[in-house]
């Protein structure tokens, strides 16, 4: 069953004084559950507008995007919201942590707008998904007493911690070493593998890519299946 599908979607933006800069063109992609896909692509060839509208934070010029079979133009801009906090998890290249909060804190953030059992039970639930990521006993500490392996597996148990049904990885090993990437790469599977998630990695990088069980590559806005991506390599 499809959890994601992306029907000839595009994403134009209109330029003062100049021509229409289109920067997806005709995107058909179809994700489903424990799914692991790998996007490749050059710097400026459409990868983060990619990515804002698989993580339900932009919408497409034309085109149909269907999330759980429900499509994007038939939910509310609240909805959208919900849905996107409750079923996206997001890994950023960069981290994106709290700076002043510890590594405990920075995981339970996601849990502060649930409701319920999660919300009363996030510290318990935080300090499991640090124990996932073997990072229990960092737990009190600030992201820049961190390496940067540690701030990247901080990342993922904070984009895991509501059990999301899609993880977008942007660029999840880009700051680190092959070693620590590769730890990170199989950290991601195993929470697919463990949950049923799908895994969407969206990377220049086309070791990492060849993680993925299918691969694209992403050119000039144009999506297309491609095990060469694996090969050619790319450069950012």
């Amino acid at each position: 069953m499809s959890l994601l599908r992306l029907e000839q979607v595009t994403r134009t933006v209109t330029l003062p004084d100049a021509e229409p800069l289109h920067i997806l063109r005709g995107i058909d992609l179809e994700v489903g559950a424990g799914d692991h896909v790998s996007i490749v692509g050059r710097s400026g060839s459409g990868k983060s507008t990619l990515l804002n509208l698989l993580g339900l934070l932009d919408e497409p010029t034309s085109g149909r995007l269907v999330f759980d079979d429900v499509p994007l133009e038939r939910m509310s801009s609240r909805q959208r919201d919900v849905r996107r906090g409750r079923d996206v998890g997001f890994v950023f290249q960069q981290f994106n942590l709290l700076p002043g909060r510890t590594a405990l804190e920075n995981v339970m953030t996601p849990l502060l707008f649930s409701a319920g059992r999660d919300f009363w039970r996030r510290e318990r639930v935080a300090m499991e998904m640090l124990d996932r990521v073997g990072l229990t006993a960092r737990a009190e500490s600030i992201p820049s007493r961190m390496s940067g392996g540690e701030q990247q597996r901080v990342a993922i148990a904070r984009a895991l911690v509501r059990r999301p049904r899609l993880i977008l990885a942007d660029e999840p090993t880009g700051a680190l070493d092959v070693e620590t990437g590769n730890v990170i790469m199989e950290l991601l599977d195993e929470a697919v593998e463990s949950s049923g998630a799908a895994l969407i990695t969206i990377t220049h990088d086309p070791n990492i890519a060849a993680l993925a069980r299918r691969h694209y590559r992403l050119d000039a806005g144009v999506l297309r299946s491609d095990r060469r991506a694996l090969v050619d390599g790319v450069h950012a």
